[in-house]
């Protein structure tokens, strides 16, 4: 058994999901039916009652916290919608089960450049530092979310979890 099993096939799709206005179906991965099943409840309810998405997102996850999709959809709803300390709350506790899940340190500053980056677990990790690094200069602490985008730079020389855009939001904020 692989540790990135509820990892989504297709990841780069997943990234740049937009909750639409109208419900379609995301194609979260290879996870349970269930899950997948409230995943999709909550984009559908999203636009009309957040408060219900977030309630259905809370739900997949109480259900699969090794499913590293949910930490994503709660994340990013809470993102959109300004509440950022709830934000930064499920996308840390989704870095903690990502690095779990990829065999590195909780820290995501003990990582190191390697195998493993730029795939499953992995990837999920790299893309959700990335989006602590916005939710921190979005909540005006500049100074970790430059710690972060350092790490990324390290980590992720080429870029490739589009790390450089919130780079030059944090270069236009100073």
């Amino acid at each position: 058994m692989r540790p990135d099993r509820n990892f989504p096939r297709g990841f780069s799709e997943l990234l740049t999901i937009d909750f639409p206005s109208e419900p379609d179906v995301i194609g979260f991965g290879d996870i349970p039916d269930a899950i997948d099943a409230l995943l999709q409840q909550g984009v559908g309810a999203y636009r009309r009652d957040p408060a219900r998405a977030d309630q259905l997102f809370r739900q997949a996850r109480a259900a699969a916290p090794t499913t590293l999709p949910i930490y994503f959809c709660l994340y990013k709803i809470h993102t959109y919608q300004g509440n950022l300390d709830e934000a930064q709350a499920a996308a840390e506790s989704g870095l903690k089960e990502t690095a779990r899940q990829a065999g590195w340190p909780a820290d995501w500053r003990l990582w190191r450049a390697g195998d493993g980056l730029h795939e499953g677990a992995g990837r999920f990790a790299l893309y959700t530092l990335k989006a602590l690094a916005f939710i921190h200069l979005r909540q005006n602490r500049p100074g970790i979310a430059l710690q972060m985008l350092d790490a990324l730079k390290r980590l992720d020389p080429a870029g490739l979890v589009g790390w450089p855009l919130i780079a030059a939001l944090a270069d236009g904020a100073r």
